[in-house]
């Protein structure tokens, strides 16, 4: 299937979702992940909740992408981190959040430069030139997000607020229900 056939082809699943992303290049990742209409219930099985953090559930991770659900409760947030290098998009199934992006200044002093609202159906791109970010669930109730690198990321640096620096963090997955790769 060329990008051109991908584009015309509507995903009704998860399933589906993987096998455009493992068919299409590097280049189309924004137009797919953009334009999936996918609702919380075909996520269902990759979604696992706690009440102290967001967690982030395995869909698909290749060499090419790595494909997570982050499930999020009420007024949970990530640290400040970049992204290892690699490119990320963020398409919000259900909720809403605030992205806030993060420069290092001339002082070498981490400020806040922009503030973004996304909803329900938006898509954020991040890549680490542009800064760094922080999400935050500012909807009433659970928030579920799809992200997806292109290339996994292995590990990335979180500002410890604290120190007022970054440190390295290795990433793991709080659940893995991988699809199968025969697709």
């Amino acid at each position: 299937m060329n990008p051109t056939e991908q584009n015309q082809t509507i995903i009704q699943s998860p399933k589906e979702l993987v096998a455009a992303l493992s068919e299409g290049e590097r280049t189309e990742f924004a137009n797919i992940i953009e334009s999936i209409n996918l609702s919380s219930t075909v996520f269902e099985r990759y979604m696992s909740w706690r009440s102290k953090c967001y967690t982030r559930n395995c869909i698909a991770e290749n060499e090419e992408f790595e494909l997570i659900l982050l499930c999020w409760e009420k007024g949970q947030k990530t640290p400040i981190h970049d992204h290892g290098g690699e490119e990320c998009w963020v398409k919000v199934i259900q909720g809403g959040f605030k992205e806030t992006i993060y420069q290092v200044d001339k002082d070498g002093e981490l400020k806040s430069v922009k503030s973004i609202i996304s909803k329900t159906g938006d898509t954020s791109y991040m890549i680490d030139f542009m800064g760094c970010h922080r999400l935050e669930n500012i909807s009433a109730g659970r928030t579920i997000s799809l992200h997806l690198y292109a290339k996994p990321i292995r590990n990335c640096h979180l500002f410890d607020e604290n120190t007022r620096t970054f440190v390295r963090k290795e990433m793991s997955y709080d659940t893995c229900m991988e699809i199968e790769e025969k697709i």
